[in-house]
């Protein structure tokens, strides 16, 4: 367990901006490990990059100095100036052994992640893994440890609330439209198309949402979201002779003050007197306060959103003792089996030890004396012999998985 490292880049201590410095394309992936592997002779490696950190995984007797590191880092070939490179030594994280494992599973169950409970790493961490599988660069040892590694993460998804709870404006505004009572393919209007509605837009549409018209101050941006939208676009100018009304108004723009008064809310009414749904995720909020004193509205707007998510997010990180228990139980259910699969390796090999002394023996040894033995003798002899060989070939691996199943044991009261 011990040759197991981690050489990490993360958004803890490195800029953003830098990580990307660090990342590779895929169709340089395999050249630059190949070098690696042959010069700094690594067994097992793979590479796993995100948008928030960039981290190597190996299998290897070496030690993690800054030497060590920085002739890693330029054997890997990245596109940074040398006086750069080693400022990244300064911004490193370096984990061995036990350490190290405790590492992967917690970043791969998301406790380490910019957002605590984000699923997508552990598949990203999966597909990082099995692209260097399928190119060779990994082998027995990362192979149970990211089976592990898997189970463990589901473990934790699965026993813990540490995911449940959405924290995103968007993910949030969209359960809360889910909640209203809406037509079928309502007509939808977009006010703005920075960002937080493309967002929301695209998530209504991914749910079978069609009928869209946006408007935005700049109608290049208005035009882009439309096309995706399959929707009209018009200038944010036009907003008041729009006629066609609405049943949903979904709004964020980056107006200094609201911009939706009493009289622009009657307007875009266009004489419909049912109670409508305003999504505001606008700060300030896009809606005049009057608006929501003078017409029946279900308001959804971004500062309870954001109450809710930060309630979610302080339930997720309420959950890290849980999942932390989770990984450790895991952790050493994984030890014993390590060592009993070195022990399965090594013992692939009994066999043919055993099968070169009896030819040895036979064939060197006492060859002399077998010629001298009549063909009944020598049956007999064979017979014995191959007995003998089955059982010497059993003995030392049942004596080896008692004394690991002993060790255990011990190590366990």
């Amino acid at each position: 367990m011990k040759n197991l490292k981690v050489i990490a880049f993360t958004h803890r201590h490195v800029d953003l901006k830098d990580l990307g410095n660090l990342v590779i394309c895929n169709e340089e992936l395999d050249s630059r490990l190949i070098n690696l592997k042959n010069n700094l002779d690594i067994p097992e490696i793979f590479y796993i990059a995100t948008c928030n950190r960039v981290e190597f995984v190996f299998y290897g007797a070496h030690e993690l100095t800054d030497d060590f590191i920085a002739h890693f880092m330029d054997k890997m070939n990245f596109c940074v100036p040398s006086e750069r490179l080693h400022c990244y030594l300064g911004q490193v994280n370096r984990y061995s052994g036990i350490e190290a494992l405790n590492h992967l599973f917690r970043m791969s169950c998301s406790l380490e992640s910019l957002v605590v409970g984000e699923k997508e790493i552990l598949a990203q961490v999966r597909r990082a893994y099995e692209k260097c599988r399928d190119s060779g660069f990994t082998g027995d040892f990362l192979r149970l440890m990211m089976d592990r590694l898997v189970k463990t993460a589901k473990e934790v998804y699965t026993f813990t609330n540490i995911s449940r709870n959405p924290i995103s404006v968007v993910s949030l505004a969209y359960r809360k439209l889910k909640e209203t009572k809406l037509p079928e393919n309502p007509r939808i209007l977009v006010i703005g198309s920075g960002e937080t509605n493309q967002n929301l837009a695209k998530y209504l549409k991914k749910h079978k949402h069609s009928n869209f018209v946006v408007f935005n101050r700049t109608v290049a941006n208005a035009n882009a979201l439309a096309k995706e939208l399959n929707a009209e676009a018009y200038p944010l100018s036009e907003l008041k002779n729009y006629k066609k009304g609405f049943d949903v108004m979904i709004t964020c723009t980056g107006a200094p003050e609201a911009i939706i008064n009493s009289d622009l809310y009657q307007s875009i009414l266009n004489g419909e007197t049912d109670k409508k749904v305003v999504v505001d995720l606008a700060i300030p909020n896009d809606l005049d306060a009057e608006v929501l004193v003078n017409y029946p509205i279900h308001y959804i707007e971004v500062s309870s959103l954001q109450a809710i998510a930060e309630k979610n997010i302080q339930e997720r990180y309420n959950e890290l003792e849980s999942a932390d228990k989770i990984i450790c139980e895991n952790i050493k259910e994984f030890l014993p089996l390590i060592k009993q699969r070195r022990v399965e390796v090594a013992m692939r090999q009994v066999p043919d030890k055993i099968k070169e002394i009896r030819a040895t023996a036979l064939n060197e040894v006492f060859a002399h004396d077998l010629r001298n033995l009549d063909p009944q003798a020598r049956e007999v002899l064979e017979k014995v012999i191959n007995y003998m060989e089955k059982k010497y070939i059993k003995v030392p691996m049942v004596m080896a998985k008692e004394i690991l199943v002993k060790n255990n044991e011990v190590e366990n009261n």
